[in-house]
């Protein structure tokens, strides 16, 4: 997707935009711009992409996508976002719909911490890469018809609090607690797999991977 947008594929490009721009928000916002100022200047900077085909050097030998386009971010906005102050700062493309964002969404957009700029780019890039794989298990579970196990079960994949035990799932499923966490072992060496499967598109080679994925989930803890 990155290497059709940077041969001019405007559609790649939107579509990355929509994947990639919480991060980058999160990271204007806390180099201290206000929340209408941050939205503005993340519409333009993705106008400064599409404008200037700025993905077309991108390639896989120069690294990892995650540090172009944060590299990239951080150079237009100590030297570039001024020129590109059309309209509503964005051109004529608008990348991301704020007024379509649920209000527990744009709260949650919002950093609450103290982490530096690059801490919450790297934090906020991790859980998107999480949400990605967690949506495509999700497909697959459906897929397999093992829907209703996933929604049951997706709690216990990434060791967040689960509102429900064991037992209780496995009384609700009509499963013995055994098979279920069977079930639940099977399904999180599927979810690693996937996560492995994400990064290894962001990266150059194979004895990146496991280093990308302990700086992201570094970034979680």
């Amino acid at each position: 997707m990155v290497l059709k947008a940077g041969q001019g594929a405007d559609e790649a490009l939107v579509r990355l935009c929509r994947i990639y721009w919480p991060p980058l928000y999160w990271y204007i916002r806390r180099r201290g711009h206000a929340i209408h100022e941050a939205q503005d200047l993340t519409q333009a900077f993705f106008a400064h992409l599409l404008e200037n085909r700025a993905l077309g050097g991108v390639a896989p030998s120069k690294g990892r996508f995650r540090s172009f386009l944060l590299m990239s971010l951080k150079h237009f906005l100590d030297n570039e976002w001024h020129k590109t102050r059309t309209l509503k700062r964005g051109g004529q493309h608008a990348f991301i719909s704020w007024d379509h964002l649920k209000p527990e969404d744009r709260e949650s957009l919002e950093p609450c911490d103290h982490l530096t700029p690059e801490k919450i780019f790297n934090r906020r890039w991790a859980l998107a890469l999480l949400e990605r794989v967690m949506n495509q298990l999700h497909i697959e579970c459906m897929a397999a018809r093992k829907g209703e196990r996933f929604e049951k079960l997706k709690d216990h994949l990434t060791g967040g609090a689960a509102e429900e035990s064991y037992q209780e799932i496995a009384a609700e499923l009509n499963m013995s607690e055994g098979a279920l966490k069977v079930t639940v072992y099977r399904l999180r060496r599927r979810f690693g797999e996937l996560v492995r499967a994400q990064i290894a598109r962001t990266v150059d080679s194979p004895e990146e991977i496991d280093d990308e994925i302990r700086q992201l989930f570094a970034a979680l803890s």
